[in-house]
């Protein structure tokens, strides 16, 4: 899911209920399963169940309803209806269909049709030129079809092509294609079940986006908070190819972390008030729950650069960021000194030998200040508060 549309979403649904409350849902790769059962059993007995049961990698069972099918020309298709709980999820209550044959040849061939991307990209976890359906759902997928065989004891092989009808649609709504895959959306999952806002889920988008990045031969991403930063950031960079920039949400220091485990050579920092007054004092988790705006610190700041006492007061009463930024738009030392400290806690928490740049941009696009190609750290340039 998409950084943007997945923040978004936990803004509008974040107060209307209790987490502990919500239901978790089921993966694309969860749903392909199902119905690549169901349409092998109708295949064999030539009768279509109304549900079906499977054993998810997370150690339980799941039942899907069939709530579509088709028999024809020796094929059978089975459809259900993604069921993603109360997870802001962009493939709810999206088809997920299953076709299966008989082969000839004793083998399993996994493909997928419309509305399944194929993989464009080195850096992903299925190779160039396949259908995006991951490893843990093709294991999946793969499984029952060799458990029907054995059961039913077939002697023949069977073709799988999964395809979700409105794929294409629904990929308009993700970074499929930044990432490389194209047509549609890919068949995910680890667990089987989707989690209500699962930030694993999103960090592990974060690290696949790097991968694909690294693949691409980039040797600078431009790691940003969300669509609005990253529009700015794509002005501030227009050489750099759209692989090369990353939303990372909030998640700063996991997102670092990767950049250096990559041995990316140059990483820019782009943002706005909110998240990187908090970078600027070393805080790697931005969500506003995470971490309070701390207008002490600002002041600090603010008074190192020689602002006069009376503005540092007025900082200390200040209700936003972003208000801070406003009382201080054209003081290029204090936003220079502030990106400076956001590069500093950056070094600082890569531990590796890189270049870091950051700058800083007002919600309609002003750039407030920047500091650029910091590779070391500077004990007496940097405020800790």
């Amino acid at each position: 899911m998409p950084f943007h549309l997945w923040q978004m979403s936990v803004q509008n649904k974040r107060n209307k209920k209790d987490p502990s409350q919500m239901r978790h849902g089921y993966t694309t790769g969860a749903c392909a399963t199902a119905m690549t059962k169901a349409a092998i059993q109708a295949l064999v007995t030539g009768k279509v169940s109304n549900e079906v049961t499977i054993y998810l990698p997370i150690g339980q069972y799941a039942t899907f309803k069939v709530t579509a099918y088709e028999m024809l020309d020796g094929r059978v298709m089975c459809e259900t209806i993604k069921d993603a709980g109360d997870d802001p999820d962009a493939t709810h209550q999206a088809r997920i269909q299953s076709t299966v044959r008989f082969l000839k040849k004793e083998c399993i061939h996994l493909d997928g049709g419309v509305g399944v991307g194929r993989v464009t990209k080195a850096g992903l976890p299925v190779p160039v030129g396949q259908a995006a359906i991951n490893p843990v759902p093709r294991k999946m997928i793969v499984g029952v079809v060799q458990e029907a065989i054995e059961n039913f004891k077939l002697g023949c092989g069977i073709e799988v092509i999964i395809s979700v009808p409105d794929g294409e649609e629904i990929a308009k709504k993700t970074l499929n294609g930044r990432l490389g895959i194209i047509g549609g959306i890919s068949i995910l999952g680890t667990r089987g079940t989707v989690v209500p806002f699962s930030s694993s889920a999103y960090m592990a988008s974060i690290a696949q986006a790097i991968n694909v990045a690294k693949e691409a031969g980039c040797e600078h991403l431009v790691i940003t908070t969300g669509g609005r930063s990253e529009k700015f950031a794509m002005k501030q960079y227009p050489h750099l190819p759209e692989e090369a920039f990353i939303e990372m949400g909030d998640f700063v220091g996991f997102t670092l972390k990767n950049i250096a485990r990559k041995k990316i050579p140059s990483v820019s920092l782009v943002g706005m008030m909110g998240k990187f007054s908090k970078v600027a004092q070393g805080v790697m988790m931005v969500h506003s729950k995470s971490a309070p705006i701390n207008f002490e610190f600002l002041a600090d700041i603010a008074n190192k650069i020689g602002v006069d006492e009376a503005t540092q007061q007025e900082i200390l009463q200040a209700n936003t960021a972003s208000q801070v930024g406003e009382m201080l738009q054209g003081n290029e030392a204090f936003f220079e000194a502030l990106c400076k400290n956001c590069c500093y806690y950056a070094l600082n928490h890569m531990n590796s030998d890189i270049n870091v740049s950051t700058t800083l941009y007002a919600m309609n696009g002003d750039c407030l200040g920047k500091a650029e190609n910091i590779d070391k750290l500077d004990e007496n340039d940097w405020h800790r508060g």
